[in-house]
């Protein structure tokens, strides 16, 4: 029971990390401008791993490559502990589970945008964070947008995006067990 908990704990705490990491990430790759509290909150979180790694991985085509480093190691050292309190250690199945577990985050954060969106867009459309969520959110909409029409004034694109979103979670995870056999 103190195991489940330990990797309850850990993964939380990886997660919501890894979390800010790849929405940091994601809003410098969009250029989008965070309202001012949330991009101070996230880059005083993140800096501390960030900055260091910068040295080694700069950035390169617009894009900020140390903080989606900074994710996977993030991955791989919530990875790591959790086979280590679990009484195991196999560097190839701690990368493989990291990598799996890092594109986990990636749509799990995804999905949390596009939720966000449609909380706003029914509760407060207009409220200070509706924008930088839609425009976080674009690049995932604009195509389906493009091929699915709003219906009776409802944009189901949303909708769809999550199910697709799903079904890619879904075939992750149904590779985890595919991958023990390595």
């Amino acid at each position: 029971m103190l195991q489940s908990i330990l990797n309850f704990v850990i993964d939380t705490v990886a997660g919501l990390f890894a979390g800010f990491l790849l929405v940091r990430f994601w809003m410098q790759a969009q250029r989008v401008r965070p309202p001012m509290g949330l991009a101070q909150s996230i880059f005083q979180l993140t800096d501390w791993l960030v900055h260091p790694l910068r040295r080694i991985v700069p950035g390169f085509s617009g894009y900020d490559w140390a903080s989606l480093v900074s994710a996977m190691l993030v991955a791989v050292v919530s990875i790591g502990l959790e086979f280590l309190i679990q009484g195991a250690f196999s560097l190839p199945l701690i990368f493989t589970f990291a990598t799996l577990r890092f594109f986990q985050w990636i749509l799990y954060g995804f999905m949390a945008l596009l939720v966000l969106e449609a909380i706003f867009s029914w509760v407060n459309p207009s409220a200070p964070f509706a924008p930088f969520i839609r425009a976080l959110n674009a690049p995932i909409l604009s195509p389906l947008r493009k091929l699915i029409p709003p219906l009776g004034g409802i944009d189901f694109s949303p909708m769809v995006a999550l199910i697709v979103l799903q079904v890619i979670n879904r075939i992750l995870t149904e590779l985890a067990p595919s991958l023990l056999r390595i």
